[in-house]
């Protein structure tokens, strides 16, 4: 199901792009700025989104870690069970974070 949500996001990201201008730069891939250290515009702005998607995972990681913890300690299973999704879908959002605009710029540079 998700495999297929995705190929229909890439699917649409395809059309969309294919209609766009052919003469627009790709989309820059910055490093995940550190909110105390200067930078510009857009930059900026994606720098701030990487390094927060990134907070967020590394939290959702060590959450589910103490769930599994808890959850095989005091004999409840679902909540180990819990904790091992939530380990799973927080590596993948990392992994998603990752790998977000250079998959874009592929396409984009794709359609050129």
């Amino acid at each position: 199901m998700i495999l297929t949500y995705l190929a229909s996001c890439l699917h649409c990201a395809w059309h969309v792009l294919a209609a766009s201008s052919p003469s627009a730069p790709p989309v820059d891939n910055p490093a995940p700025a550190d909110p105390v250290s200067g930078s510009n515009g857009v930059n900026l702005l994606i720098g701030y989104a990487k390094w927060g998607a990134l907070i967020a995972c590394a939290g959702a990681a060590l959450v589910s870690g103490g769930l599994m913890a808890i959850g095989s300690l005091s004999s409840r299973p679902d909540h180990a069970d819990r904790g091992k999704r939530a380990l799973i879908w927080s590596l993948g959002g990392v992994v998603i974070t990752a790998i977000a605009i250079p998959v874009v710029n592929t396409i984009f540079g794709s359609v050129h």
